[in-house]
């Protein structure tokens, strides 16, 4: 009987304890909100239309922007209408779903922008969508 007691309690731990997991992810937590402050992400100063309505759209694969004076910009880079058209299609070749997000500067002409959808419709691409900015709505109606 006295030999029994010698080894100690039998009994194992029978609860984990989370407290040092919790504070490991609250520091990563924390280093991740300090980090995001300092990612960012550089754009072209576009002044965009104003829209009440509009949904948030899919991740594009192309991003064509209509610039006030007419020229061109896809992903961000600086394109020729021919060559606009080549990378259209060979996005399209690649990936038949591929969505396209066209942004048109608010001082652009509505032909120009006409023009990039019927440019973008033509290269066989039918997911496209019209970037705009939001407004906030007065009486729940839209204007």
């Amino acid at each position: 009987m006295a030999g029994s007691k010698l080894g100690g309690d039998d009994d194992g731990m029978t609860e984990i304890n989370i407290l040092p997991l919790v504070d490991i992810i609250l520091v990563v937590l924390i280093i991740f909100m300090v980090t995001t402050s300092y990612i960012v992400k550089p754009s072209i100063k576009l002044t965009l239309p104003d829209a009440a309505t509009g949904d948030a759209t899919e991740p594009s694969s192309l991003a064509i922007t209509v610039l006030a004076d007419g020229s061109l910009l896809l992903d961000g880079q600086p394109v020729a209408e021919p060559a606009l058209r080549t990378a259209v299609k060979a996005a399209h070749d690649k990936d038949k779903n591929v969505v396209c997000l066209i942004a048109g500067d608010k001082d652009a002409r509505h032909g120009d922008v006409t023009h990039i959808l019927d440019l973008v419709k033509q290269e066989g691409v039918a997911k496209f969508a019209i970037n705009i900015e939001p407004i906030a709505v007065q009486g729940g109606t839209p204007p």
